[in-house]
């Protein structure tokens, strides 16, 4: 009897657990963390278009998220909108790219172009291990 039980127990596996819901600002962090340079972009958006291709140019290729083909990207965007101070007011500028290199969030398309033309983006990147120069 007991060879039965447990030769049933082998075929039927144990129901899993539902995985609990990541909150969105969790995973912003988790998603900025696992590459060296992570870009949260809109497919359709010019300026996404802009960083992404700065940093293709310098030999630096980020992890690219875009919002609009995320079925959450909508939450994402609300999460990354409230790291980036903004209230989520209807007058509130778009939020999209955000940046973040080394887990560390930049900014938006005016931080990363200041970065840039600063001299500042290029020790950033060396410092992720993003840039090798």
């Amino acid at each position: 009897m007991q060879y039965a039980a447990a030769e049933q127990a082998w075929y039927m596996p144990a129901a899993a657990a539902p995985a609990p819901v990541e909150s969105a600002a969790a995973r912003v962090e988790r998603l900025a963390s696992e590459s060296a340079v992570v870009v949260f972009s809109v497919s359709s958006c010019c300026m996404c278009h802009a960083v992404k291709r700065l940093f293709c140019g310098m030999g630096v290729h980020p992890a690219v998220h875009e919002l609009d083909l995320d079925p959450r990207g909508r939450e994402l965007e609300r999460a990354l909108a409230r790291l980036l101070g903004y209230g989520g007011g209807g007058g509130a500028p778009p939020v999209v790219p955000v940046v973040f290199i080394g887990g560390k969030l930049v900014g938006a398309m005016d931080r990363v172009m200041a970065a840039h033309i600063n001299g500042s983006l290029v020790p950033l990147l060396k410092e992720a291990g993003a840039l090798w120069l």
